[in-house]
């Protein structure tokens, strides 16, 4: 099998989500790399990092009301990535190369689909995905203060995601 490269195909603009890509493929790159004896272990490792991953953003989508079936494709892929990883832990070597086989395919497609729409979004609403908050255009407010303006932050508003 071959190892993942990163490419400029994976960038979305959204440095954060970038960046998250970036590991995906590192930890995906480590488990391909490893040895028999190793190999469960980089999984284990690769499968957190999903779930980092994906609860990221689910939380990004959560925070702008984010339609589409987004977040349910997270959850089949480490559903199937979970069963895959107690399969090997029970001597099912051959899944986990299966799964190897497939996922890159699975991430081309995700990323210049599903995650390119969101960070298009993301994007075009001014969402900063360091702050969790929603930029208003430059003069919405008409020179009011944000707390007397509907595009003001709020507490909630400024919470990490």
């Amino acid at each position: 099998m071959t190892q993942m490269q990163w490419t400029e195909q994976f960038e979305l603009g959204l440095g954060k989500m970038d960046d998250t890509h970036r590991e995906f493929v590192t930890y995906y790159n480590a488990v391909l790399a490893a040895e028999p004896e190793q190999f469960l272990s980089r999984l284990d490792d690769f499968i957190g990092h999903t779930e980092g991953h994906f609860e990221q953003e689910n939380r990004w989508m959560e925070k702008v009301n984010f339609p589409g079936c987004h977040r349910a494709e997270h959850d089949r892929v480490l559903e199937v990535m979970r069963d895959v990883r107690n399969r090997v832990e029970r001597g099912d070597a051959f899944l986990g190369k299966r799964l190897m086989e497939e996922l890159p395919i699975w991430f081309d497609n995700h990323v210049s689909g599903m995650d390119a729409a969101l960070a298009f979004h993301l994007d075009s609403i001014g969402f900063n995905v360091e702050t969790g908050v929603i930029a208003a255009p430059a003069g919405a407010c008409g020179g009011s203060s944000p707390s007397a303006c509907a595009c003001g932050t709020t507490e909630t508003d400024t919470e990490k995601v």
